[in-house]
């Protein structure tokens, strides 16, 4: 198994058994998403700013993507900022902002360097025009690697994705290039901004809230949900290795008969 440092840290023989365990174990989800709650109550438990609990998020952000990649996960689904985090105080919208692009300008050479590709989703459009260029910088460098992709969630909801795609897909029948009796799930699934992956096999959301707050609506029609206490900045590898290993437990139907 390649080594990978998006941390700068070496990989341990404890943490490569650990992995190759779950690799022998059963089959590793090719597609994790993840809801990454909690950093706002992370930071008030220890008496500090909410920013403070952003900036130790993103130290979990790259302890998840190196494991992923090392497991051999082929796509990696952050829902990052939504749509309804803009109604948040402009104080910490704007420090998100700036840890937003500090941190992709950070991680662009890194990213690059392991074969990880990185796309973004959502109305990008609203995000400041510093980090709509540094977004577009990492997505350009990194666009032929193919180790794993990593989709940032920005500005993004699943209900303004389906109004988007709903949009997109009446204008073509308005111009004749599309039968009604064409609109077919095939056809949703390609006029949303994630039809270049495939649905998520794993969602983990982290915080304890059992919801899934506008994310995927349409994508998660039979993903596998795994919801720990843990939330997110205290949410690294061995918790990952947690939630794949019940992951491997399910028993995965669609509605059919075990």
């Amino acid at each position: 198994m390649e080594e990978l440092t998006i941390t700068g840290n070496a990989q341990t023989d404890h943490d490569a058994a650990a992995q190759a365990s779950l690799m022998e174990r059963g089959t590793i989800p090719p597609h994790v998403a993840i809801i990454m709650d909690g950093n706002g109550r992370w930071a008030k438990r220890r008496g500090q700013a909410r920013v403070v609990g952003h900036h130790e998020g993103v130290e979990s952000v790259r302890d998840i993507t190196e494991a992923c990649a090392q497991l051999g996960v082929e796509f990696l689904t952050l829902y990052t900022f939504s749509t309804e985090n803009w109604d948040r105080p402009r104080l910490e919208v704007n420090a998100l902002m700036r840890l937003l692009i500090h941190t992709i300008r950070r991680e662009r050479k890194t990213l690059n360097e392991n074969g990880i590709r990185l796309r973004a989703i959502g109305d990008l459009p609203k995000l400041p025009q510093a980090c709509r260029r540094e977004l577009q910088e990492t997505i350009d460098v990194t666009r032929d690697n193919t180790r794993m992709t990593l989709t940032l969630a920005l500005s993004y909801s699943g209900r303004w994705e389906l109004v988007r795609a709903m949009r997109d897909l009446a204008e073509q029948v308005q111009r004749g290039d599309l039968p009604p009796e064409a609109i077919t799930e095939d056809a949703i699934t390609s006029a949303l901004s994630t039809s270049y992956l495939p649905d998520p096999d794993l969602l983990i959301r982290t915080g304890g809230e059992f919801r899934v707050s506008n994310f995927l609506l349409w994508q998660m029609a039979y993903t596998e949900l795994y919801v720990t206490d843990e939330y997110w900045p205290a949410f690294r590898r061995k918790r990952l290795y947690e939630a794949i290993r019940d992951f491997q437990g399910r028993d995965r139907r669609y509605g059919k008969v075990g």
